[in-house]
């Protein structure tokens, strides 16, 4: 288990499905969905597989991305905040960044890149499908801009 005091304390890397495609997800000290926090073990079993997969896809950084991060920290997108989403979002993946980090219950995230080549859920194995459906997103991945995590179950 994740505890809250780890959840509000960490930058904790987790994933969601929509049932086709994945989402990679940066807590920045927010609280967890149940189905993420109810296993420790589960999530970085999924931290590593996809930290580990090869690219497979070219980036598309967030139009509105500058906008967003203006907004909230008075700055704008530079190559540092950029570096691990495009990381991951060359593994085919989606990569959300929590909107208002270190915000415990505030459930905003935002888009910060897509994958142009995503990667498709039934591509995974057996065994890191299983735990990644167990946290399903209601709504595309490939059309949304922000998502509440209250609305992943």
């Amino acid at each position: 288990m994740i505890t809250e005091m780890e959840q509000a304390g960490l930058d904790i890397d987790w994933f969601i499905t929509d049932g086709e495609y994945i989402g990679f997800m940066a807590s920045g000290g927010g609280k967890l969905p149940e189905s993420v926090a109810k296993s420790k073990k589960n999530n970085e079993l999924l931290v590593e597989y996809f930290r580990n997969l090869p690219e497979i896809s070219e980036v598309v950084i967030n139009p509105k991305l500058d906008d967003i991060l203006i907004k909230i920290f008075g700055s704008g997108v530079d190559e540092r905040y950029l570096e691990y989403y495009v990381s991951m979002t060359k593994k085919g993946l989606f990569s959300f960044d929590k909107t208002y980090p270190n915000q415990f219950s505030d459930p905003n995230y935002h888009l910060v890149t897509s994958p142009k080549t995503p990667l498709k859920l039934k591509e995974l194995p057996q065994d890191i499908l299983d735990i990644v459906i167990g946290t399903q997103y209601n709504n595309t991945l490939m059309e949304v801009q922000e998502i509440n995590r209250l609305e992943i179950n």
